[in-house]
């Protein structure tokens, strides 16, 4: 079975530093996660279409999007079935909303936070995540 997802990083400048919208989901051992804001196409949607739509919806933060990052794959198993997973990862430039999660319709996303691009790499869950993070890296300094 194929899924394809989208979403990505987007950012916002706050006292001179490159801030990133992050969300938290709790894993099936119960742990707190820090993720990149993503989720699947519907309809007719792009990928870069998607990507705006599940980070305003996830993370509150209304985005433009500014280039694509990359795309991460992997398989995993669900109810029996195995999955193959694509998700297309774009940059967003923050341009308004409220950061939280009470927008997220599957209620995965149990918090959300601006997360200094510096951090990133110590507070991304995911290698493949962490990646995504260092090709945004020309416009997050030091941090992406």
């Amino acid at each position: 079975m194929e899924e394809t997802s989208a979403g990505g990083l987007v950012v916002r400048e706050a006292g001179g530093v490159a801030q990133v919208a992050l969300i938290a989901r709790v894993n099936r051992a119960g742990r707190l996660e820090w993720c990149l804001p993503k989720g699947h196409l519907e309809g007719e949607e792009t990928p870069v279409e998607a990507a705006v739509r599940e980070i305003a919806e996830e993370t509150g933060i209304l985005g433009e999007p500014v280039r694509p990052l990359g795309t991460i794959d992997y398989w995993f198993t669900a109810e029996g079935r195995r999955i193959h997973k694509t998700v297309h990862h774009f940059l967003l430039r923050a341009t308004g909303g409220r950061l939280g999660v009470e927008g997220d319709p599957d209620a995965e996303a149990v918090e959300a936070a601006w997360v200094p691009a510096p951090e990133l790499e110590r507070r991304l869950a995911f290698p493949n995540e962490r990646r995504i993070a260092r090709a945004a890296g020309d416009l997050l300094g030091d941090g992406g």
